[in-house]
């Protein structure tokens, strides 16, 4: 028999029902926002970007909210990451996000993406609502992923 600690949580554990088909408000809701390289929408330095945000989050004691992560692919060579946080912080391109959103979850390989995103597509125009801009949030890393059993990425969309 041996005695194995458990694993250190990286990744909160996503529960999906609060943000599966839901439509909400945000007014003012507070984040911090950094840049990613990424090669053809694929990303190069997620982890370093990740870490220099979290440092961030810790050496000015602030929460991060929900683990929420959004991620904001503007073009083939770069990505946006708003970490949601309970204050403004120090040194850090703090940013506001307000208005009226939609949010859809999906479970699976990150190679599904086009069809998520032409499922939301789809979802949000048999509402009558139309997709003013687009948000991913990869709820946990692949490691996280592989411990959960899951690999939730929650598509948020602002209308």
């Amino acid at each position: 028999m041996t005695n194995q600690a458990p694993e250190p949580e990286c990744c909160p554990k996503f529960d999906p029902k609060p943000w599966e088909d839901k439509i909400f408000t945000w007014k003012d809701k507070s984040f911090i926002k950094d840049k990613v390289f990424t090669l053809f929408h694929i990303p190069v330095n997620f982890g370093q970007v990740i870490t220099r945000m979290i440092q961030k989050l810790e050496k000015s004691q602030t929460k991060m909210l929900h683990g929420l992560c959004l991620s904001d692919h503007t073009s083939k060579w770069n990505m946006d990451l708003y970490l949601a946080v309970d204050k403004e912080i120090p040194n850090a391109n703090n940013v506001k996000i307000s208005g009226k959103f939609l949010s859809r979850v999906y479970e699976g390989d990150f190679k599904d993406t086009g069809k998520w995103c032409n499922d939301f597509t789809k979802y949000a125009k048999d509402k009558n609502l139309q997709i003013k801009k687009w948000y991913m949030w990869y709820t946990t890393c692949p490691k996280c992923a592989k411990k959960y059993g899951k690999n939730y990425v929650v598509i948020i969309a602002k209308i």
